[in-house]
């Protein structure tokens, strides 16, 4: 009898510890269409294919990315609830004086996704500019009404606009949206003339023709848009910004044996050809590091963010 009733546990045990990890991995990203929304759509496409478990994206847009990350933080340390963002998760800490969550202690880096080498600057077609030193110099005129957008207060879109704006010397006013969407909306509709967007959000406009790009604020030129120059070959001051990252974070805490199966995963979804594809026709470098690896990097990239915000003459909200 006693054998037979720790079978019975044992099986049951087992049913149990199946029917957990069966069940869904919710993906949450603080942000709209675009961006890292993106790149959590095709690491999820992956790793539902490759486990044969759910992974289902969900948004929650709102302050930054803020809303999201805070929902994560507070969430179960048991790897069925992790964030995907941005390198705003970044900037944050440096734009408002309190936040729900400490981005160091209340998160387990997971993996670095992606990341992009530079910005593109970008205009509205019907600016008279047809190249980034023309913009500076219509920027700095004392009667000129230019504004540039961004995706909100404190992601890297809004701080490499504002680096170039005080290194440049010009006049220009931010003009903050919520969301990606809405500023690439409002750049293609005249309401702001000026944005620097990432490969992932400007590259599609760019190529329609409905914006037009006068820079690439990199070393180098993107081999996705050859023929644009970068910002120091078309003569302006580069912002020498870090370019956009996107990651993965699990609530703090989360045992050290999910976190590792969670980065097996993930790394072996980013090797995939199709994902890798997706990946660079998008102007995004796949990545897939180790949670060991990517938590140096995160901690390194808030102090980074934090003296260019100051350098931007950006005063925490």
């Amino acid at each position: 009898m006693r054998i037979l009733f720790v079978c019975v546990l044992f099986a049951c045990n087992c049913c149990w510890s199946q029917s957990d990890a069966l069940r869904p991995v919710r993906i949450v990203v603080g942000f709209g269409a675009g961006g890292p929304d993106t790149t959590a759509r095709i690491v999820a496409a992956q790793l539902s294919a490759q486990t044969g478990r759910q992974y289902i994206v969900d948004n929650r847009p709102g302050a930054n990315g803020i809303i999201g990350a805070d929902i994560v933080a507070k969430s179960a340390a048991d790897g069925r609830t992790l964030l995907v963002t941005s390198a705003s998760f970044a900037v944050n800490p440096a734009i408002y004086k309190k936040l729900p969550f400490d981005p160091i202690r209340d998160f387990a880096p997971v993996s670095h996704l992606c990341s992009s080498d530079g910005h593109i600057l970008v205009v509205y077609p019907g600016l008279p500019a047809q190249t980034a030193k023309e913009l500076v110099a219509l920027a700095k005129r004392p009667d000129a009404k230019i504004s540039y957008g961004s995706p909100g207060i404190g992601n890297t879109v809004h701080l490499a606009s504002a680096l170039f704006n005080a290194r440049a010397g010009a006049n220009m006013v931010h003009i903050p949206y919520k969301g990606a969407g809405a500023a690439i909306a409002a750049l293609m509709a005249g309401e702001v003339q000026v944005m620097f967007v990432t490969p992932t959000l400007g590259l599609p406009q760019i190529k329609a023709g409905k914006i037009r790009a006068l820079g690439y604020d990199a070393p180098a030129r993107a081999p996705f848009l050859p023929d644009v120059p970068t910002l120091a070959e078309a003569g302006v001051p580069p912002t020498q910004l870090d370019a956009s990252w996107h990651g993965m974070f699990a609530p703090a805490k989360t045992p050290r044996d999910v976190l590792a199966r969670l980065e097996s995963e993930v790394r072996k979804a980013l090797q995939t050809p199709e994902v890798r594809e997706r990946f660079l026709k998008l102007g995004l470098n796949p990545v897939g590091d180790s949670s060991a690896e990517f938590t140096p990097f995160v901690v390194s990239s808030i102090k980074r963010m934090s003296e260019a915000a100051r350098i931007a003459g950006i005063e925490p909200e």
